[in-house]
């Protein structure tokens, strides 16, 4: 049993773990550090780079292999980068890069992924719904994402995208999207564009939470206008995932994950759309919070 270690790259920060081994993941060594996008994609490396030395130096533990969870997805043909919110990784071989670097072999996935894997072995899929096999990580937090586990490996794709269900799209000629096309289900269930919609209706600029706070909703009807839309189009987009995929279970990570009216009344409005006359998918949230993305990564 041998110690792993990960990182989860974000757009604002990045995060590092060394587990004590994938059978007994207690954590030997942890840290954050700010990302520094704005610097570009050299400093970026530059600072990952040296989260790994401060974590094995801690430790005084030294790896061959490395997992990095990523804010986009790598392109299987090129090993270049795309999709990325973090925009300056965009086209930039990061996995070789990064190898290069650290001198260390370098395993990527995105974010999702890493988010998908961890509740599947670590947390909430092992600990209620062991006899799992297939689960789908839904992240709906600044922006949407998916991640696909089948018997305990991520669904990659032959391009990279498997478990992209964030852009898909939800709205002919609907909202504009950064990823270039219009209508995504991003652009409509994530944090940042209900924030916005309330605050396009209201002229107020009020957090997620504000928005659906019970004692709020009593009272606002922009807050009931935007409660009704999120749960209409979760519904449909939902309604898309379990067509296609028809997961053992759903977990739902990011901000917007925490709003509990997505898991009771949630549930009427998918059923309003699937292709059957029951939904008996257990959806829920995750048990390791923001730790997931970071033991996935490890588990890579």
């Amino acid at each position: 049993m041998k110690p792993i270690i990960g990182i989860d790259l974000g757009g604002t920060k990045i995060e590092g773990v060394i587990l004590e081994s994938r059978q007994n993941p207690n954590v030997l060594a942890r840290k954050r550090i700010p990302t520094e996008s704005n610097r570009g994609y050299q400093p970026v490396m530059n600072n990952i780079a040296a989260l790994v030395k401060d974590l094995e130096d801690s430790t005084q533990l030294k790896f061959e292999n490395i997992g990095i969870g990523t804010p986009g997805a790598k392109e299987p043909k090129t090993g270049l980068m795309k999709n990325c919110n973090t925009t300056c990784l965009n086209g930039n071989p990061l996995e070789e890069d990064l190898s290069k670097l650290l001198h260390k072999e370098v395993k990527i996935a995105n974010d999702a992924n890493c988010f998908a894997m961890a509740e599947y072995h670590l947390g909430v899929v092992k600990q209620s719904y062991p006899e799992a096999k297939v689960a789908f990580g839904v992240i709906m937090g600044t922006g949407v994402g998916g991640g696909l586990v089948i018997d305990g490996k991520t669904i990659h794709g032959l391009h990279g995208i498997g478990g992209e269900w964030g852009h898909i799209r939800l709205v002919e000629n609907g909202n504009k999207c950064y990823c270039g096309k219009k209508g995504c289900v991003e652009t409509y269930i994530s944090g940042t564009f209900l924030e916005s919609f309330y605050q396009k209706e209201t002229g107020i600029k009020r957090r997620l939470n504000e928005i659906f706070d019970k004692s709020n909703l009593e009272k606002d009807e922009v807050a009931m206008k935007t409660k009704e839309r999120l749960l209409d189009y979760y519904g449909l987009a939902m309604s898309y995932l379990i067509n296609i995929v028809d997961p053992d279970i759903i977990v739902i990570g990011g901000g917007v994950g925490n709003v509990d009216f997505l898991y009771d009344e949630g549930r009427e409005y998918i059923l309003k759309y699937i292709f059957n006359k029951e939904l008996n998918t257990p959806i829920v949230k995750p048990s390791l919070g923001d730790s997931a993305g970071v033991f996935g990564a490890a588990f890579l």
